[in-house]
Protein backbone atom coordinates (compact mmCIF):
# COMPACT_ATOMS: atom_id res chain seq x y z
CA UNK A 1 0.00 0.00 0.00
CA UNK A 2 2.94 2.45 0.69
CA UNK A 3 4.06 2.51 -2.92
CA UNK A 4 0.52 3.42 -4.14
CA UNK A 5 1.10 6.93 -4.11
CA UNK A 6 4.18 6.59 -6.46
CA UNK A 7 2.62 4.89 -8.58
CA UNK A 8 -0.41 7.04 -8.90
CA UNK A 9 1.70 10.16 -9.36
CA UNK A 10 3.82 8.67 -11.86
CA UNK A 11 1.32 7.10 -14.06
CA UNK A 12 -0.64 11.26 -13.50
CA UNK A 13 2.83 12.89 -14.51
CA UNK A 14 2.72 10.84 -17.91
CA UNK A 15 -1.16 11.56 -19.00
CA UNK A 16 -0.91 14.37 -21.62
CA UNK A 17 -3.69 16.97 -21.06
CA UNK A 18 -4.33 18.80 -24.22
CA UNK A 19 -7.02 21.70 -23.36
CA UNK A 20 -9.61 22.33 -19.98
CA UNK A 21 -12.61 23.73 -20.74
CA UNK A 22 -12.91 24.94 -17.27
CA UNK A 23 -11.25 25.47 -14.31
CA UNK A 24 -10.67 22.64 -12.06
CA UNK A 25 -11.65 23.99 -8.46
CA UNK A 26 -14.24 22.19 -7.01
CA UNK A 27 -15.38 19.82 -3.96
CA UNK A 28 -12.49 17.51 -2.38
CA UNK A 29 -13.73 14.32 -1.67
CA UNK A 30 -13.43 11.56 0.66
CA UNK A 31 -13.97 8.12 0.27
CA UNK A 32 -16.31 7.01 2.64
CA UNK A 33 -19.57 6.03 2.53
CA UNK A 34 -22.21 5.49 5.35
CA UNK A 35 -25.07 2.35 5.04
CA UNK A 36 -28.44 3.69 4.44
CA UNK A 37 -27.23 8.05 4.16
CA UNK A 38 -29.44 9.96 2.03
CA UNK A 39 -28.09 13.43 0.84
CA UNK A 40 -28.75 16.80 -0.73
CA UNK A 41 -25.98 18.73 -2.05
CA UNK A 42 -25.80 22.08 -3.29
CA UNK A 43 -22.50 23.58 -4.97
CA UNK A 44 -21.53 26.89 -6.08
CA UNK A 45 -18.03 27.72 -7.97
CA UNK A 46 -17.56 32.15 -8.69
CA UNK A 47 -14.57 33.21 -10.45
CA UNK A 48 -14.58 36.17 -12.82
CA UNK A 49 -17.89 36.95 -12.69
CA UNK A 50 -18.69 33.28 -13.83
CA UNK A 51 -20.87 30.97 -11.77
CA UNK A 52 -21.25 27.05 -12.01
CA UNK A 53 -24.36 25.83 -9.51
CA UNK A 54 -24.95 21.91 -8.74
CA UNK A 55 -27.52 20.12 -7.33
CA UNK A 56 -27.65 16.73 -6.63
CA UNK A 57 -29.23 14.11 -4.44
CA UNK A 58 -27.67 11.25 -3.47
CA UNK A 59 -28.39 7.65 -1.62
CA UNK A 60 -25.60 4.71 -0.25
CA UNK A 61 -26.45 1.60 -2.25
CA UNK A 62 -24.34 -0.19 0.53
CA UNK A 63 -21.82 0.18 3.11
CA UNK A 64 -19.29 0.68 0.42
CA UNK A 65 -20.81 2.35 -2.83
CA UNK A 66 -22.89 5.80 -2.76
CA UNK A 67 -24.34 7.44 -5.82
CA UNK A 68 -25.49 10.73 -6.83
CA UNK A 69 -27.31 12.48 -10.02
CA UNK A 70 -27.01 16.44 -10.37
CA UNK A 71 -28.53 19.24 -12.09
CA UNK A 72 -25.35 21.69 -13.57
CA UNK A 73 -26.87 25.49 -14.17
CA UNK A 74 -24.78 28.81 -15.43
CA UNK A 75 -25.38 32.44 -13.64
CA UNK A 76 -27.20 32.95 -16.52
CA UNK A 77 -30.42 30.85 -15.26
CA UNK A 78 -30.05 28.07 -17.34
CA UNK A 79 -29.45 24.42 -17.06
CA UNK A 80 -26.31 23.09 -18.84
CA UNK A 81 -25.54 19.81 -18.17
CA UNK A 82 -26.92 16.28 -16.28
CA UNK A 83 -24.55 14.06 -14.14
CA UNK A 84 -24.21 11.36 -12.52
CA UNK A 85 -21.48 9.95 -9.53
CA UNK A 86 -20.73 6.81 -8.26
CA UNK A 87 -17.83 6.54 -5.32
CA UNK A 88 -16.79 3.18 -4.17
CA UNK A 89 -14.95 3.34 -0.43
CA UNK A 90 -11.99 0.49 -0.97
CA UNK A 91 -10.55 0.33 1.85
CA UNK A 92 -12.25 0.22 5.76
CA UNK A 93 -11.30 3.08 7.68
CA UNK A 94 -8.18 2.75 9.80
CA UNK A 95 -7.78 -0.77 8.08
CA UNK A 96 -4.40 0.90 6.34
CA UNK A 97 -2.42 3.80 6.75
CA UNK A 98 -4.27 5.39 4.67
CA UNK A 99 -7.68 4.94 2.79
CA UNK A 100 -8.85 5.15 -0.22
CA UNK A 101 -11.75 5.56 -2.45
CA UNK A 102 -12.78 5.35 -6.23
CA UNK A 103 -14.45 7.87 -7.61
CA UNK A 104 -16.97 7.53 -11.32
CA UNK A 105 -18.53 10.47 -12.91
CA UNK A 106 -20.41 10.82 -16.39
CA UNK A 107 -21.44 14.42 -17.26
CA UNK A 108 -23.80 15.21 -20.70
CA UNK A 109 -24.07 18.70 -21.75
CA UNK A 110 -27.72 19.50 -22.43
CA UNK A 111 -27.41 21.49 -25.83
CA UNK A 112 -24.85 19.48 -27.51
CA UNK A 113 -24.34 15.87 -27.91
CA UNK A 114 -20.98 16.58 -25.70
CA UNK A 115 -20.19 14.06 -23.15
CA UNK A 116 -17.08 14.09 -20.03
CA UNK A 117 -16.09 10.86 -18.46
CA UNK A 118 -14.01 11.25 -15.34
CA UNK A 119 -12.27 8.53 -12.98
CA UNK A 120 -9.93 8.66 -10.43
CA UNK A 121 -8.99 7.82 -6.96
CA UNK A 122 -9.72 9.26 -3.63
CA UNK A 123 -7.34 8.56 -0.31
CA UNK A 124 -6.98 10.07 2.85
CA UNK A 125 -4.37 9.80 5.74
CA UNK A 126 -4.28 11.26 9.25
CA UNK A 127 -1.60 13.14 11.35
CA UNK A 128 -3.47 13.26 14.87
CA UNK A 129 -5.56 16.44 14.46
CA UNK A 130 -4.51 17.18 10.51
CA UNK A 131 -5.88 14.88 7.90
CA UNK A 132 -4.43 15.28 4.51
CA UNK A 133 -6.91 14.10 1.34
CA UNK A 134 -5.88 13.76 -2.21
CA UNK A 135 -8.01 13.25 -5.24
CA UNK A 136 -6.37 12.55 -8.66
CA UNK A 137 -8.61 11.90 -11.50
CA UNK A 138 -8.17 11.48 -15.29
CA UNK A 139 -10.80 12.90 -17.61
CA UNK A 140 -11.78 11.56 -21.29
CA UNK A 141 -14.21 14.25 -23.44
CA UNK A 142 -15.58 13.95 -26.81
CA UNK A 143 -18.71 15.45 -28.83
CA UNK A 144 -19.85 16.85 -31.52
CA UNK A 145 -18.15 20.74 -30.71
CA UNK A 146 -15.27 19.94 -28.68
CA UNK A 147 -11.85 17.32 -29.85
CA UNK A 148 -11.83 14.37 -28.04
CA UNK A 149 -9.18 14.75 -25.16
CA UNK A 150 -7.50 13.25 -22.53
CA UNK A 151 -6.98 15.11 -18.84
CA UNK A 152 -5.48 15.30 -15.60
CA UNK A 153 -6.55 16.69 -12.27
CA UNK A 154 -5.04 16.63 -9.07
CA UNK A 155 -6.82 18.59 -6.13
CA UNK A 156 -4.94 18.25 -2.34
CA UNK A 157 -6.92 19.19 0.94
CA UNK A 158 -4.77 19.41 4.29
CA UNK A 159 -7.37 20.22 7.61
CA UNK A 160 -7.29 20.82 11.09
CA UNK A 161 -10.06 18.94 12.84
CA UNK A 162 -10.35 21.91 15.82
CA UNK A 163 -13.75 21.12 16.34
CA UNK A 164 -16.67 19.45 14.96
CA UNK A 165 -18.03 22.55 13.80
CA UNK A 166 -15.26 24.45 12.70
CA UNK A 167 -12.16 22.90 10.73
CA UNK A 168 -9.61 25.10 9.08
CA UNK A 169 -7.89 24.15 5.94
CA UNK A 170 -5.49 24.58 2.81
CA UNK A 171 -6.46 23.44 -0.64
CA UNK A 172 -4.15 23.11 -3.80
CA UNK A 173 -5.31 22.35 -7.05
CA UNK A 174 -3.76 21.69 -10.19
CA UNK A 175 -4.46 20.92 -13.73
CA UNK A 176 -4.14 21.81 -17.83
CA UNK A 177 -5.18 25.25 -17.06
CA UNK A 178 -5.43 25.95 -13.72
CA UNK A 179 -2.87 26.44 -10.41
CA UNK A 180 -4.48 27.70 -7.18
CA UNK A 181 -3.97 27.76 -3.47
CA UNK A 182 -5.87 28.87 -0.51
CA UNK A 183 -7.59 28.67 2.63
CA UNK A 184 -10.91 26.85 3.31
CA UNK A 185 -13.59 26.89 6.66
CA UNK A 186 -15.72 23.97 7.08
CA UNK A 187 -17.60 22.39 9.95
CA UNK A 188 -21.20 20.00 10.52
CA UNK A 189 -24.41 21.00 12.51
CA UNK A 190 -25.93 17.93 14.09
CA UNK A 191 -29.70 17.29 14.44
CA UNK A 192 -31.68 14.44 15.78
CA UNK A 193 -31.07 11.07 14.89
CA UNK A 194 -28.58 10.76 11.74
CA UNK A 195 -29.62 14.41 10.10
CA UNK A 196 -26.51 16.74 9.78
CA UNK A 197 -25.49 20.01 7.92
CA UNK A 198 -21.95 20.13 6.35
CA UNK A 199 -20.34 23.34 4.78
CA UNK A 200 -17.87 24.36 3.28
CA UNK A 201 -16.64 28.02 2.17
CA UNK A 202 -13.20 28.72 0.30
CA UNK A 203 -11.37 31.30 -1.37
CA UNK A 204 -8.72 29.92 -4.25
CA UNK A 205 -5.80 32.46 -5.22
CA UNK A 206 -4.82 31.79 -9.15
CA UNK A 207 -0.78 30.92 -9.44
CA UNK A 208 -0.39 31.52 -13.20
CA UNK A 209 -2.06 33.43 -15.74
CA UNK A 210 -4.16 30.70 -16.90
CA UNK A 211 -6.35 30.89 -13.29
CA UNK A 212 -8.55 32.99 -11.89
CA UNK A 213 -6.87 35.66 -9.66
CA UNK A 214 -9.60 34.50 -6.82
CA UNK A 215 -12.27 31.58 -7.05
CA UNK A 216 -15.07 31.13 -4.44
CA UNK A 217 -16.25 28.09 -3.80
CA UNK A 218 -19.27 27.03 -1.42
CA UNK A 219 -20.49 24.17 -0.33
CA UNK A 220 -23.71 22.59 1.87
CA UNK A 221 -24.49 18.22 2.63
CA UNK A 222 -27.77 17.58 4.25
CA UNK A 223 -27.22 14.33 4.70
CA UNK A 224 -30.29 11.95 6.65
Amino acid sequence: MRLIPFVLLLLFMGLTPVHADSVAIDKVYHPYVQPLEREIEYRMISSDGDQKHRFGVGKSLSDRLFVEAYLIASNKDELDAFELEAKWQLTEQGEYSSDWGVIVELEKDRRNDNWEFATGLITVKEWGRWVGTANLLAIYEWGESIPNELESSLALQARYRYSRHFEPAIEFYSAQNTRGIGPVIMGDIKFNGRKKLHWEAGAIVGLDSNTPDKTWRFLTEFEF
